[in-house]
């Protein structure tokens, strides 16, 4: 995992009135805990945040974080993320303090590698789920796990278990859980319902008029 500085400055507000005022002032409301110590108040600049975690390992990445008149970093992980619903923009930070040798669970990113060869044939791919939740030492932990759905076929699906892992990893979510799948173009079962039910009306009088004990 990337190791990146981040600076944030103290705060000793709380509140949602204090949070909105920082907003207001620029700044991310956000808390640094960890280890059974008091959460700390802290404020970030958002440039210094999007700049902390565009590196490689993105939201994964081991901060070290320091808060304005300290000179001790604490090393931390961004464990939650609060983003405003209609402009998209973060509200609120968590970070959490971790020692590099801790096991920790977090989620981390699905990615589809390849064109599959049912949406080759005309399917679809529907993909059920972005991320799982992992577990392992923090430097172990990636960005995201890729998984090659090359030979996914119309009408098969890709689960859990089908993801590879770096060694020192796991995987704590159900593995048979699907992943993605491939599935029929939309409104060909629709069209084929329709024809099935149009040429069953048209057989049905020929059948009616055979019966038994007609006059016929």
């Amino acid at each position: 995992m990337d190791k990146v500085s981040l600076v944030v400055q103290p705060r000793d507000t709380t509140g949602s009135r204090s949070a909105r005022r920082m907003r207001g002032a620029g700044l991310i409301p956000g808390v640094l805990y960890g280890h059974g110590k008091h959460a700390t108040l802290i404020a970030i600049d958002p440039h210094d945040l999007r700049l902390a975690l565009s590196g490689e390992a993105g939201r994964h990445a081991v901060l070290d974080v320091t808060i304005e008149g300290h000179k001790r970093a604490h090393k931390a992980i961004v464990k939650d993320v609060q983003h405003d619903a209609v402009r998209a923009a973060v509200t609120h930070i968590d970070l959490q303090e971790i020692r590099l040798d801790e096991v920790i669970e977090t989620t981390v990113s699905v990615r589809f590698e390849g064109e599959c060869k049912g949406v080759k044939a005309g399917g679809l791919l529907e993909e059920a789920i972005r991320e799982v939740t992992v577990r392992g030492k923090v430097t172990a932990i990636p960005e995201h796990l890729m998984l090659d759905i090359t030979e996914l076929a119309l009408g098969h699906t890709a689960k859990v278990s089908e993801l590879q892992v770096p060694e020192g990893l796991e995987i704590v979510d159900d593995p048979d859980a699907v992943l993605c799948s491939v599935i029929p173009p939309r409104g060909a079962g629709a069209e084929g319902e329709e024809e099935g039910g149009e040429e069953a009306a048209q057989a049905e009088p020929q059948i009616v008029g055979k019966a038994e004990g007609s006059e016929d």
